[in-house]
């Protein structure tokens, strides 16, 4: 008797693991080791239009590449962002995992984040659905692109202190 629960995808097994792994590092500010899990072309986006898939063109929270991520980094830990002092502390949730496709050289996941913060004696929620292009790679996936849409993105979102 066969239980479906159980997960019996390997690719989705990895692909869970990593973006678990990736949520971790971003909670704990390991972000050497979490801008080394990037493809060297790949995109973080957090676009603005809740159903768009025309990035380059349409408005976004964020559209970054390599120098992008990086500068981001740096204004975070350089405490002069205002947005970054004092520093949020996170916990992101990741669930509803489905492999959308599975092409070999790179697999498409989706999940469900929540991420907690807690700054200045508050706690705010942000929920997503997470985008993930996972290229293979000699060494495991690399993230190719992460799209982030926000529940909530038509709607301002406030500053934030932290990768979403």
């Amino acid at each position: 008797m066969s239980m479906p629960f159980l997960v019996k995808d390997t690719a989705l097994l990895e692909a869970m693991a990593f973006v678990w792994l990736e949520a971790d590092r971003l909670d704990h500010a390991e972000f050497e080791d979490w801008l080394a899990m990037w493809t060297p072309d790949a995109h973080y986006i957090v676009p603005v239009e809740p159903g768009t898939g025309e990035f380059e063109t349409h408005l976004n929270y964020a559209y970054d590449d390599h120098a992008m991520r990086c500068k981001r980094i740096e204004r975070m830990q350089s405490g002069v962002s205002v947005s970054a002092s004092p520093v949020a502390r996170t916990i992101r949730s990741l669930s509803r995992f489905r492999l959308l496709a599975d092409e070999g050289q790179w697999v498409d996941l989706r999940c469900m984040q929540r991420l907690t913060e807690f700054r200045r004696a508050r706690e705010r929620t942000y929920v997503a659905d997470m985008e993930y292009r996972l290229e293979r790679g000699a060494e495991g996936f690399k993230i190719g692109r992460k799209v982030v849409r926000l529940i909530n993105a038509d709607h301002a979102l406030g500053g934030i202190s932290y990768i979403l």
